[in-house]
């Protein structure tokens, strides 16, 4: 188990993915934003940083996410990548957002951000920037 982002990060089974995806989180928001991560094997910036075109067209979720070059690690290429059909399904639901990101920060500016999303995957538990619960 890793402690204080040291040592090995423990794999989660289909059973715990499952469980949480169905009981863990409470939002389609955040099961759009981690089903992205785990279909699409992007990092959590990646995901964040994703413009509401690159996953959705008129119809709904698109056949492909674009992830673009720019908000990946090396920021070598832009890349699409085929939509699962269980990503496609949460992606459809949680779609109600008019905004450019999509997955908008506070207040409707910029995108959410990384950081924000670690909170999330901790078990919602939040701090304020002094570190404190």
């Amino acid at each position: 188990m890793k402690t204080d982002r040291h040592g090995q990060a423990k794999i989660l089974t289909s059973d715990e993915i499952q469980r949480l995806f169905e009981t863990g989180f409470t939002c389609d928001r955040d099961r759009a934003l981690f089903g992205i991560c785990l279909y699409t094997a992007c990092r959590i910036n990646e995901a964040c940083t994703l413009l509401a075109t690159d996953v959705y067209d008129a119809r709904g979720a698109r056949a492909k996410i674009t992830i673009r070059k720019g908000n990946t690690k090396g920021q070598q290429d832009t890349r699409q990548v085929a939509t699962h059909s269980v990503l496609s399904a949460y992606l459809n639901v949680y779609r109600g957002q008019d905004k450019e990101h999509l997955f908008p920060g506070r207040h409707g500016k910029g995108h959410l951000h990384p950081t924000s999303a670690d909170a999330i995957s901790a078990g919602g538990v939040r701090q304020d920037r002094t570190g404190r619960s």
